[in-house]
């Protein structure tokens, strides 16, 4: 009888035991499953300020180069009116002597 008693205490602690290392184990699993989603946030959380500052980045370089661009195109114009100022001032010299040789002779021919 003894014995058949500490079998059955012997069974008893055996699956206390077991009962114990389950549920450490799912307590376990529970905790990890907690970090994998804290590290996944943070994970996240980080990606997006990454993009946040790339996109702020690249706004910053896109504005740098607009106005670079800006200022290259009204140094273009500015050259561009410079350098044909002299030949509109001839060209409208030519038209009016044309007009005049023009008016001229037709006054001749009346």
């Amino acid at each position: 009888m003894e014995l058949i008693r500490k079998i059955k205490q012997t069974e008893a602690h055996a699956q206390r035991l077991i009962d114990k290392a389950r549920a450490d184990a799912a307590e376990l699993s529970e905790q990890a499953q907690q970090q994998r989603n804290q590290l996944l946030e943070q994970a996240r959380q980080q990606r997006k300020k990454q993009i946040e500052a790339a996109v702020a980045g690249a706004k910053s370089q896109a504005e740098t180069e607009v106005q670079r661009l800006k200022d290259h195109a009204r140094n273009q114009s500015r050259q561009l009116r410079q350098n044909s100022a002299h030949k509109m001032a001839a060209a409208a010299e030519k038209v009016m002597d044309y007009v005049t040789k023009s008016s001229a002779e037709a006054v001749k021919t009346q």
